[in-house]
């Protein structure tokens, strides 16, 4: 009986990787390329590492960065919290409210930022005083219109109305992708509309809305690039270009901005993924299920019928 059983066995073959020279051959292309790019920067005199040097560390451009890191943060909030209002405008039962936001994000996302950094730092020539009054009748209020902050308010008031347009949708795809059920289910507790949102909706709706919040950050640091169109002179762009007219060295002025630029955007990104780790706990950790091997399942499937063959073939031995 058991000469049977380990005969009916199917024995496992020793498995062989399949082998893929494709992939050595790419690999060794890539490094043949990475070999000649790294051969290259350190060999070409053109690059002026030693004005590198000089200026990576300089206080204009140090400035810069602070100013630029300002602006980004600055234009963030101010557009978070406009997405915030419009994405829920956007659900509203309001017609008005609903109608509002959607002209909204057509509008700002219909025109370029470039020309909308244009436009606010040129808002006084168009608006030169603030007046309140009766329409077509006399004037109760005036104030003039300034700006003292030398083009820093309407470079973040340009790049935050811009920005949430863009963020309004990335909410909206966030508020709708938790189950509406649970809002019913909230307001049979007797929740206000208020707590459902910031208490049930919003929490579970980050999961969605922090990657790509991530990347727009990290796309709103770069187009603060954009801000001498208001004008305004401080940020990292506009003093390495600065720089590099003073000496006449364009080239290692541009690695001096790259290289800011790709520090801060590489501190971004690990917060970022910090921030998806938190909302995302409980969800994205779970353990897959674990995989089932096809030929030990094809072996255990034939010992089992193999052991009920044995049981059909010998019912006296199965019987003790």
């Amino acid at each position: 009986m058991e000469h049977h059983q380990h005969r009916d066995t199917p024995v496992l073959n020793k498995s062989v990787p399949v082998r893929h020279p494709g992939r050595w051959i790419s690999a060794a292309i890539i490094l043949l390329l990475v070999a000649g790019l790294l051969q290259s920067l350190f060999t070409n005199p053109n690059f002026r590492w030693d004005i590198v040097g000089t200026y990576i560390l300089d206080v204009k451009v140090v400035q810069g960065v602070g100013w630029t890191l300002l602006l980004t943060v600055a234009s963030m909030v101010l557009a978070i919290v406009l997405a915030i209002l419009l994405a829920v405008m956007r659900q509203s039962d309001n017609p008005v409210f609903r109608w509002s936001s959607w002209v909204w994000v057509w509008f700002f996302r219909g025109t370029p930022v470039y020309t909308q950094l244009v436009f606010w730092g040129l808002v006084t020539v168009l608006y030169p005083a603030f007046t309140l009054g009766i329409p077509f009748g006399p004037e109760l209020f005036s104030y003039a219109l300034s700006d003292p902050s030398k083009g820093l308010i309407p470079a973040i008031l340009g790049l935050g109305l811009n920005e949430s347009a863009y963020l309004a949708e990335i909410f909206r795809a966030g508020l709708k992708s938790v189950d509406r059920g649970q809002q019913e289910a909230a307001e049979a507790l007797g929740m206000s509309k208020g707590k459902i949102m910031w208490r049930i909706i919003l929490p579970q709706a980050m999961r969605i809305i922090v990657p790509p919040t991530g990347n727009e950050t990290i796309g709103m640091l770069k187009t603060t690039s954009l801000v001498l169109a208001v004008p305004f002179t401080l940020d990292l762009t506009f003093a390495t270009n600065a720089l590099a007219n003073r000496i006449y060295l364009p080239i290692p002025l541009l690695i001096v901005a790259a290289f800011w630029y790709l520090l801060v955007t590489s501190i971004l990104m690990v917060g970022q993924h910090y921030l998806e780790a938190y909302y995302g706990r409980g969800v994205d950790n779970q353990a897959p299920a674990a995989g089932v091997n096809p030929a030990a399942a094809k072996a255990s499937g034939a010992g089992a019928d193999a052991h009920h063959s044995m049981k059909t073939d010998f019912p006296e031995e199965s019987a003790r």
